[in-house]
């Protein structure tokens, strides 16, 4: 006994859906038991339930052998479908089916069968629906796959010797492979393993991406060949087990008219195909495909049973390899970013995309163009650049194009000739030469004259140039970085930038970030710098404050790390303590304190307001002698008066 809907119409004439478990549902939504890919089918159309009948009832009370006849019945309930569901042709809301009834769901036929057809034809249905059961697709859900039903496994599953060797099969095979790293190697001796259980003459396994996306990896064999990935699979099979996510078995595909334009199938004379999808937490990673031309050795529900729960395990694994593979990588490159010399610090995400395009571009000899704002480190950037290249032994040579006017800038990047001009009493070797074998940075590049950039242009495309008041063209092999804070597409459109000159510079684009882009790397330089200054003003400061931190972090920083360098070498010039206090702070950081950007404003208020309570004491104390008033609140005079100056507090009267 083995009941089962056969599609006899409609696009999917000639599939085969058992009926395994009590309710089954049939629709178009995938979430049906039966899934039907017809627009003409409801979403959920209609319902099968399985009737115990008497004889059933009594076998399962008493524990007895089951009844070798048929001992149950089946209903069909239509679920308000939009076209109505059909038995025999007339509509019904609900029916008890019998053998060979047909049922009608939109455009499409099903045969309802619950009797076995052997071959010698005493099944009561005609010939040509005995040899559609026979000559068929079958297609398989993971809720229905003997081998993924640990509970089915245990209760209903016969103690065979296909069953025995089967689970054997799938122990070996998960024993195997779940020891595998490597993702190339997993899959062939997955491969491997199918092979010795599985008659197949072609195999592969293909992979995606992304879902509704083409493979992005095929690893495959022939019997003829060997390893083969240029393998041609059918194009219709796969794309049906991707969009059903259901196995796939097909026999006698030579005779089925579902595949008669699968060239793939037709060229190889492909007779028996198994496909399946790699499914892990319900996201598809692929298919198993499996085929044969031998007419002798067709796949039957055996091995697509045995096939779904491999699958079941290579997708595990497969999934663990990739997931390996990509951590191997990650490390890989966190290992080279960590390689890369450079005096930059930061430790954030926009930095670590700093580090990583620098690892990148270093290795290669291509041009780059550094943008960002004035104080960001773009020279710091370029130097890392050549130091990570093969050039690093070579010049590294910089010039600011904006502190230089024309004529000296020529000469500086050009050099001259003896005599060219009045004082030129010696040839001069330019930037452009001093930097031949290595790299030129050529900083505020924006600031070119028209003229001088089109000399540069020819540098950039024929590598050579003139000096000033020379006639010889000079020969040189140079790295030019560049690097602007202007907007160069803006200055295009008004003719100040040449865009052949920008095209040329332009080949690969580093962005530097904004300090107040990357705050949480403002303690990292802040402790830097106050290392540095500490070290060379022979002053021991150890640190800075919390209230400091704070109001360093809150601040926007618009001359960015320069900026930072700068008020902390000033702080720590003026400052008289081990820390970094705020009213050593420049005074537009200290109003930062008060924004609502600040994340304990009141706190930083209250300790304004008892800094100014503790000196207007002391000035009281001492009569307004800022000298006894300092030695009394335990700090240096000239702090007392910047201190004072900082909280606003007006000078006593009669004050010295």
């Amino acid at each position: 006994m083995n009941p089962r809907l056969i599609a006899i119409s409609g696009s999917l004439k000639g599939t085969v859906f058992a009926l395994t478990v009590s309710d089954v549902s049939v629709g178009r939504e995938a979430a049906n038991t039966v899934c039907l890919n017809d627009p003409s089918v409801s979403r959920r159309h209609c319902l099968l339930r399985r009737i115990a009948n008497e004889n059933e009832i009594e076998s399962s009370e008493t524990e007895s052998e089951q009844p070798s006849g048929p001992i149950a019945q089946w209903s069909i309930i239509d679920l308000e479908s939009f076209n109505g569901t059909f038995v025999n042709n007339v509509p019904i809301k609900e029916q008890v089916l019998g053998h060979g009834d047909q049922v009608t769901i939109g455009d499409v036929v099903l045969l309802f069968v619950i009797q076995d057809v052997n071959t010698e034809g005493t099944a009561t249905l005609p010939h040509d629906e005995a040899d559609l059961i026979t000559r068929s697709t079958v297609r398989l859900r993971r809720d229905d796959a003997l081998y993924l039903r640990p509970e089915k496994i245990l209760s209903e599953l016969p103690a065979t010797g296909r069953i025995a060797r089967d689970l054997n099969t799938l122990l070996r095979i998960s024993a195997a492979i779940n020891s595998l790293r490597g993702l190339e190697e997993l899959q062939k001796r997955v491969l491997e393993l199918i092979r010795e259980v599985v008659p197949v003459e072609r195999e592969a396994i293909l992979l995606i991406e992304k879902e509704d996306e083409a493979f992005t990896s095929v690893c495959g064999w022939t019997k003829l060949t060997g390893p083969d990935n240029s393998l041609t699979v059918s194009k219709t099979i796969t794309r049906q087990v991707l969009l059903e996510r259901v196995a796939l078995l097909s026999n006698d595909l030579v005779d089925n008219t579902s595949y008669k334009q699968a060239s793939s199938l037709v060229g190889a004379r492909v007779c028996s195909v198994l496909c399946l999808p790699l499914i892990i937490f319900d996201k598809t990673l692929g298919v198993i495909y499996l085929d044969t031309s031998d007419p002798g050795a067709r796949f039957d529900e055996g091995h697509l049973q045995l096939m779904t729960g491999v699958a079941d395990i290579a997708a595990v694994a497969i999934e663990n390899a990739r997931h390996f593979e990509l951590l191997e990588n990650e490390k890989a490159q966190l290992q080279k970013e960590i390689q890369i010399e450079h005096a930059m610090i930061g430790e954030s995400l926009p930095m670590r995309s700093v580090y990583n395009l620098i690892g990148k571009v270093a290795a290669t000899d291509s041009r780059v163009f550094i943008r960002g704002e004035s104080g960001t480190g773009k020279e710091l950037a370029a130097h890392a650049i050549h130091m990570n290249s093969v050039r690093a032994t070579r010049p590294f040579v910089a010039i600011n194009c904006a502190t230089l006017n024309e004529s000296l800038l020529e000469s500086e990047l050009f050099g001259h000739e003896k005599g060219a001009f009045t004082g030129a009493i010696n040839q001069k070797r330019g930037k452009l030469e001093i930097a031949d074998g290595g790299t030129l940075f050529l900083d505020e590049v924006g600031e070119l004259t028209l003229s001088i950039q089109a000399k540069l242009l020819r540098v950039l495309q024929q590598a050579e140039f003139d000096r000033v008041g020379g006639a010889r063209p000079v020969k040189v092999d140079v790295r030019v970085i560049a690097a602007t804070n202007r907007n160069l597409e803006e200055a295009i459109k008004t003719g100040g930038f040449r865009d052949d000159l920008y095209y040329r510079l332009k080949v690969v684009e580093l962005l530097m970030p904004a300090l107040r882009d990357r705050r949480e790397d403002i303690p990292l330089l802040a402790t830097h710098f106050v290392a540095s200054y500490s070290k060379k003003c022979k002053r021991k400061v150890l640190g800075i404050s919390p209230e400091v931190r704070q109001l360093l972090m809150a601040y926007d920083w618009p001359g960015n790390v320069r900026e930072l360098e700068n008020a902390i070498e000033r702080a720590v010039v003026l400052g008289s303590s081990a820390f970094i206090l705020p009213e050593d702070l420049p005074e537009a950081v200290l109003e930062s304190g008060a924004s609502p950007a600040t994340e304990s404003p009141a706190f930083y208020e209250s300790v304004k307001e008892s800094k100014r309570l503790l000196i207007k004491r002391a000035l009281e104390k001492s009569a307004g002698n800022y000298t006894e008033a300092a030695r009394l609140l335990g700090v240096h005079p000239n702090n007392l008066h910047r201190l004072i100056k900082n909280l606003n507090l007006s000078k006593p009267t009669g004050s010295k």
